[in-house]
Order: C-alpha cells, then sequence, then structure tokens
C-alpha cells in the first residue's frame, strides 16, 4: 500500500480532532447541533456519498423516497458523533441516559452455553455506542476493527473506543484471537455488511440484489461453536435515546454460504424497519458477479 503523506495525515488528525473536541467540551445541546452541521457540512463535501446512497436505494428499496431515508442517514450519524464524543463522561452511573438494553436474556443464555457469543452487527443506529455501552452494562467485550488509512486519527478512536474496557482486534489479524477469546466464553463483535471480495465471500440475496459478503463470520462460528446474536444500538426518537437491543440467536448450519445468507436475512429485515439509521452511504453491491455490469 502506498504510504500516505505525513502532512495529509497531520491535517486530517487536526481537522478530526477539533470535530470531536468541539463535541466533547459543549454542552449536550449545543453538541447536537454543531453535530448536525458537521454532518451537513460532510455532505456538501462529498457529493459522491449522497449519490452512493440514492443509487443503493433505487434497486434495493424502490418504493420508499430517498431523499428523505438519506437525510435521515446523515441525522444518524450527527448522533453518532456525539456520542462518540462524549464516550469520556458515560459512564455505568449515566449510561441509561444514553442507551437502555433489551433482550439481554438472549446473551445471558448464550453465555451459561460456555461457547463465546459472537455479535453480528453493523453500520446500523450507534454500532460505536453499542460496543461501548455493552461493556458498561454487562463486562468489556472484544470488538473487530479495521485500522483507519491515518493512522493519528485510528490511534484518537483507539483510545475512545476502549475507555469503557473494551478490547480492540484488528481486522488484519482476525482468526487467531477471535478463537482464544470465544474459547474464554468471551463476547465478540463483529460488523457484517460491508462489501466483500469474491476470494472471501458468497454472493447472497440482500435486497433482492446479489451481494457479496464475506463468509469469515460464518466460519468462525462453525468453528467454535459460539452462539451468533444480531445485535444494534437503535435510535428510538420516542425515548430520545438508543435501544442496545439483542435477537434471538440465528441457528447456524455449519455451512457458510447458508449461513451467510441466513445473516444477510435477518440484517435486511432490521435495515428494513429502520431504514434511515444503516449507511446507504456505502457501496454495499460494489463486487458483482461475473459478467455483471458495476452498479455504480
Amino acid at each position: 500500500m502506498r504510504q500516505r503523506p505525513a502532512v495529509r495525515n497531520t491535517v486530517e488528525y487536526c481537522l478530526a480532532l477539533a470535530v470531536v473536541k468541539s463535541l466533547e467540551w459543549a454542552p449536550l445541546g449545543m453538541a447536537e447541533w454543531l453535530a448536525r452541521r458537521y454532518a451537513a457540512a460532510l455532505d456538501l463535501a462529498l457529493p459522491r456519498l449522497r449519490r452512493v446512497a440514492e443509487r443503493n436505494l433505487r434497486f434495493a428499496m424502490p418504493q420508499e423516497n430517498a431523499g428523505r431515508i438519506v437525510d435521515g442517514v446523515f441525522r444518524s450519524i450527527a448522533r453518532l458523533l456525539v456520542a462518540f464524543a462524549k464516550f469520556p463522561a458515560i459512564g455505568r452511573g449515566n449510561a441509561g441516559r444514553w442507551i437502555r438494553c433489551e433482550g439481554a436474556e438472549h446473551f445471558e443464555h448464550a453465555l451459561r452455553a460456555g461457547r463465546g457469543v459472537l455479535f453480528a452487527t453493523a453500520h446500523l443506529g450507534n454500532w460505536e455506542l453499542s460496543a461501548f455501552a455493552h461493556a458498561l452494562f454487562t463486562g468489556p467485550m472484544n470488538v473487530v476493527v479495521r485500522p483507519l488509512d491515518n493512522p493519528l486519527i485510528d490511534r484518537m478512536v483507539a483510545r475512545r473506543r476502549a475507555l469503557s474496557g473494551n478490547r480492540l482486534i484488528s481486522k488484519r489479524d482476525i482468526a487467531r484471537p477471535i478463537l482464544k477469546a470465544l474459547a474464554a466464553n468471551e463476547a465478540v463483535g463483529i460488523l457484517i455488511d460491508q462489501n466483500s471480495s469474491p476470494d472471501a465471500g458468497v454472493f447472497v440475496d440482500f435486497f433482492g440484489v446479489p451481494a457479496c459478503s464475506g463468509t469469515g463470520f460464518a466460519k468462525l462460528a462453525a468453528r467454535s461453536g459460539a452462539a451468533v446474536i444480531p445485535g444494534f444500538a437503535l435510535w428510538s426518537e420516542q425515548e430520545r435515546r438508543y435501544v442496545l437491543r439483542f435477537y434471538p440467536p440465528v441457528p447456524m448450519t455449519g455451512d457458510a454460504a447458508r449461513d451467510t445468507a441466513a445473516l444477510q436475512k435477518k440484517l435486511e429485515e432490521i435495515v428494513r424497519a429502520h431504514p434511515d439509521q444503516w449507511l446507504w452511504i456505502h457501496r454495499r453491491w460494489k463486487t458483482r458477479p461475473p459478467g455483471e455490469e458495476s452498479l455504480y
């Protein structure tokens, strides 16, 4: 990989730090207002993000108002930014103001089985607060992360992600530490909603369109025997806070393709229920079956 210029890394880091610190230090109401402005600036500065989201929605949910949903996506990003910036001030005593837990019995039952828990999660709702709050409510977990391209920002983000006690596992060295954690009956959270390369995934139906989805998660589940529980921090407008919702375990068969399809089907179901909270700006259908033209 080509090395990034140090000047670029420094400029990006200073900008990111200014955004995070301004939200961290501002009173909550002001921070929410600022975050909406930052999200709007991102929308204006990178118009391709909205184009990708609208393109995704045209073939995934053509009956819906794409513009309204994409507006909601940027509001969701703003809420995520505020929570992430406020991590240093969120602890066991006040976490309930930000998020509550629902379906914890699924996780507790899985732990009693003694083979670990694989959380199937996604860029849906507030995935950062989901893992952060889980550590406060039930104990630290292991979170699989992809190192960011900018090493300065990566270190800043990693420090905040670990504030509640979570352990980070790099996506570049994934299998061994995950299997070790599961063997110790620990929980591991993995994002399952990203586009995969053909050599690491299979094509499964996702919103009626073939999507290349990584099979690594299903293979880890088969090898470890861990329970597979979908879990997401979903915003409740009525409560004005997130709900960390654990769903019943998804049965695994040991067939990587079939199990991957089952996970994507469950994810689609939840995204359909909360379309403005999923990160449609990602080119989820970038990899195409042989012979198919790019959708983007």
